[in-house]
């Protein structure tokens, strides 16, 4: 990034439940890693799946990260509004030859590890809905990019396979809708959960079929629990803390998780020393580029979710 790019970053939850520590772990360290930079701090809503958003849930996500005292800087962007958009970038890419309507069910390719193509040159049941897809074999091959944590990184989209950028049911999927969004709202740095990371050579793919700007990456590790698995809504993940205490435990907690070693007296401090403190020691040098940290279970927090 040049010194004359200002930065700009973005915390993007799907309103599917609330927020989790898994969650605040990705969002703080987007937060702390824009304003450490003195740059700005943006919050998306990706609801483009409303039967995956149950009501209250995008509010609910808002309030809590007022909790933890992570402010944003501009209005928020909702998905949901964005559907010209979305369309007018899938007509350029169908122009270009690189999207195309694909009729097959998920049932009919089950025996392959990725959908091997079947409609590229002509959809196979024109009678059937058809979703759109990114011709993954067309374009820069392999990708490469420079992840800020984890390094030098290659994939070949091909073998990722053609994936889905609209649905049968005319739902937006994520790839096109998270490239198109960052685009327009000038991310220059893009912080997330390193379960997206084999995500981002076809959004490189889009960008640059686009000719949209390339952001940086950097992935942060994934919070686990003592099974292994990854926490998350759909795991029934607890929700973030809400007593001014645990709130502030938590927190404390998510900056150990980030490897910012804060002294043990600023688990007690309220959310925007806790904050300002982190800010001013922000080191990616002391992130250490391992997969998974361990859910933090010896805790006095108490969780109430919705």
């Amino acid at each position: 990034m040049s010194h004359s790019t200002r930065y700009r970053g973005r915390f993007a939850p799907t309103p599917s439940g609330p927020l989790h520590f898994g969650s605040l772990v990705a969002a703080l360290g987007s937060y702390l890693d824009a304003r450490a930079a003195r740059g700005q701090w943006l919050v998306r809503i990706e609801d483009i799946d409303p039967p995956r958003s149950p009501k209250g849930a995008a509010s609910t996500i808002l309030r809590q990260l007022e909790t933890f005292g992570l402010e944003w800087d501009e209005a928020i962007m909702w998905q949901h509004d964005r559907h010209e958009a979305y369309q007018t970038a899938l007509d350029r890419l169908e122009h270009l030859g690189l999207a195309y309507p694909c009729s097959c069910s998920r049932k009919q390719w089950q025996g392959f590890d990725v959908y091997p193509g079947w409609c590229r040159e002509k959809v196979c049941d024109p009678t059937k809905p058809v979703a759109w897809r990114l011709r993954s074999d067309r374009g820069e091959r392999p990708i490469r990019w420079h992840d800020r944590l984890f390094g030098d990184q290659q994939f070949d989209p091909a073998e990722l396979g053609d994936v889905v950028l609209k649905r049968k049911d005319g739902l937006w999927a994520y790839q096109l809708a998270v490239v198109v969004d960052d685009a327009e709202q000038q991310i220059t740095d893009v912080v997330r959960g390193l379960d997206l990371l084999d995500n981002t050579p076809w959004q490189r793919q889009l960008q640059r079929a686009l000719q949209l700007p390339l952001p940086r990456y950097l992935h942060l590790p994934l919070i686990v629990t003592a099974e292994g698995q990854k926490l998350s809504k759909q795991n029934l993940a607890p929700a973030l803390a809400e007593a001014q205490g645990s709130v502030r435990y938590q927190l404390f907690q998510a900056l150990k998780a980030l490897d910012q070693a804060p002294p043990n007296a600023l688990a007690a401090e309220p959310t925007i020393t806790q904050l300002d403190w982190a800010v001013e020691h922000w080191s990616l040098t002391q992130l250490r580029p391992t997969a998974h940290r361990l859910m933090p279970t010896s805790s006095p927090i108490t969780t109430t979710g919705e």
